[in-house]
Parts: structure tokens; C-alpha cells; sequence
């Protein structure tokens, strides 16, 4: 018996050094303490220009180029942000994004919503190109459409027939061009989650006398919840944020949105200086919405990037 035990004691191997590093609490934080590294330096790239931003609209004029660089204002002042909510065309145009990229979000779920329906749940010819054609319309960057769209909306009335002013210069041109890009990627992203619901469902809804139309507003609609603010904050921030088809197609101040307005800015001495520090206060007030938002709907953000990815 006893040298059965001393037989069995020497079979046991010591622990190698990197397991005992691993058990040792000092040795776990020297294990891990280069991946928190890692992501400190990948969190300061992300975040320092929306710093410099915020530090720059506390900062007044004179000290903005001062040397040696102050990485905090000594005196703060909240001109700056006074010049960006005192210009009239400033307020309006935040208005203007609001109704743009708000009518885009919702023109784009309820279009997605529905494309995602009949793409995820019903079987017809001719399914696999056209969510391959909606796809292939996201790779095709907006500098190469730009010059057909600008011809269609300069000469397209909304309503001919009623003397209708044109697209061109007013914002229904924005909305109908920005949903060339937010609903491909809206009808993608929403099919694979259609496509995860589970057909019980809705075989027990059609068992109950549901219609196709009650089966989607009732049952799959509130399931695809996730995946709706997904796409629908992705979808407001794209618009929201949009540059080039807002400067090439709005010409009058009073339909500016805000990417537009942030550039018409002028200094107040003259004509050609540029307010660097009224530029980081607009530009400030103009994500601290996105900010908010993404903040307020982060759970529902976070299960809608993961669950389209786990089949049930």
C-alpha cells in the first residue's frame, strides 16, 4: 500500500511556471497588463480628437495657438458656444438635420422592415440577387452617383402637375438621396434577423387565424426589436452626419443641415478668418445628441450586433 501511494505521489507533476503565474493574483495582472495597455492606447486614439474638440470650444481665441500647447483652457469661456446658438441659420439648420435624418430613419425601417419580411420568411426565385443587388449598392461610393442624381433632382418637380417646387435645394432631395444608402444596409441587416426567428411562431399565428400582415406587426415586429435600434441609430447618425450630397444639393441658408451650417461659419473680424474655436462648439452641440442617444439605447444596440449572428 505504501508504495502504491509513493508510485501515485511521483506521478504527480509539479505545476509548470505558467500556471502558477496564472494562479498567482500579481501574476494574472502581469499576464493581462499588455492587453489593458492595448486598449488604453486604442481608446485615447479614438477619443482625443473629440478632447482637442472639447477643449478647443472652452478655449478662447488667443490661447488656441499659444506655445508651449495647453492641453487645458486656464481661462474657459463659453463664447464660442454662444456664437454657434446665436446664429439664426445655426438653429434652423439643426432643425433641418433633425427632420432629415429623422424622416430617413423612419422611411428606411419601415421600407427595411417589410423588404426584411418577404426576403427572411417567404421562399420565391431570384431571392439570393436581390439581397446580392441590395449589398452590391453600398460598395459604390456617393462621389460616383453624385452627378446623375444632381440631373435628376434639377429637373424632377415633387408633384408636376400642382406646380410643386423642385427637388433641387429642398430637403426631400436629401432624404430621397440618403436612403440609396441607409436601406440596402437597413434590408440586410434586418433579413438575417427575420430569417432567426424561429418558424413556430408564426405557423402557430397562421393557426390562429392571423393574416401575413398581423403576423408581422404582431409577432415578428416586437422580436426584431434589437435589430431595429441597430440600424435605425446607424441609419440617423449616416444622415445626421452627411456632407457632400447636402452640400451639392441645398444652395439656401435656410435648408442648410448642420455639416453645411459648421462650414458657413465666418469670423467675426473678417470674412476670411476662421472661428476655430465657434467650429468645435457647433461641432460639439452637433454630436452630443448622437452621444446621448448611443448612451440611452446601448443595450438594445448591443443585442441587436449580436444576435443576428447566434442562429436559433
Amino acid at each position: 500500500m505504501s508504495t502504491a501511494a509513493e508510485t501515485a505521489k511521483a506521478a504527480v507533476r509539479p505545476a509548470s511556471r505558467s500556471v502558477r503565474i496564472r494562479r498567482n493574483p500579481v501574476g494574472r495582472t502581469l499576464v493581462k497588463l499588455p492587453f489593458w495597455l492595448l486598449i488604453a492606447l486604442i481608446a485615447l486614439y479614438a477619443l482625443f480628437p473629440f478632447y482637442w474638440a472639447l477643449r478647443s470650444a472652452f478655449t478662447p481665441d488667443p490661447e488656441l495657438f499659444s506655445t508651449p500647447i495647453q492641453y487645458f483652457p486656464s481661462h474657459p469661456t463659453w463664447a464660442h458656444f454662444d456664437d454657434a446658438l446665436s446664429s439664426s441659420f445655426f438653429r434652423r439648420a439643426l432643425l433641418n438635420s433633425a427632420i432629415v435624418a429623422g424622416s430617413v430613419t423612419l422611411l428606411s425601417l419601415a421600407i427595411g422592415s417589410l423588404a426584411a419580411y418577404a426576403l427572411g420568411r417567404f421562399r420565391f426565385r431570384g431571392k439570393s440577387f436581390v439581397l446580392y443587388l441590395m449589398l452590391s449598392m453600398t460598395i459604390f461610393p456617393q462621389i460616383a452617383i453624385l452627378g446623375a442624381l444632381y440631373t435628376m433632382f434639377s429637373g424632377f418637380h415633387i408633384v408636376a402637375f400642382l406646380d410643386f417646387p423642385k427637388l433641387y435645394d429642398s430637403l426631400w432631395s436629401l432624404v430621397f438621396s440618403y436612403l440609396i444608402f441607409t436601406l440596402p444596409f437597413t434590408i440586410w441587416v434586418l433579413t438575417s434577423f427575420m430569417r432567426a426567428l424561429p418558424a413556430d411562431l408564426e405557423e402557430a399565428a397562421y393557426v390562429d387565424g392571423a393574416t401575413p400582415l398581423q403576423v408581422f406587426w404582431k409577432v415578428l415586429l416586437p422580436l426584431i426589436a434589437p435589430g431595429l435600434v441597430t440600424t435605425g441609430l446607424l441609419a440617423f447618425i449616416a444622415a445626421w452626419n452627411e456632407y457632400l450630397f447636402a452640400v451639392s444639393f441645398i444652395q439656401s441658408p435656410d435648408h442648410y443641415t448642420v455639416p453645411v451650417a459648421i462650414v458657413s461659419f465666418v469670423g467675426k473680424t473678417s470674412a476670411f478668418q476662421i472661428p476655430w474655436g465657434t467650429w468645435m462648439a457647433a461641432t460639439v452641440i452637433v454630436t452630443l445628441p448622437l452621444i446621448v442617444a448611443t448612451l440611452v439605447l446601448q443595450r438594445r444596440i448591443l443585442a441587436g450586433l449580436t444576435a443576428g449572428a447566434v442562429k436559433g
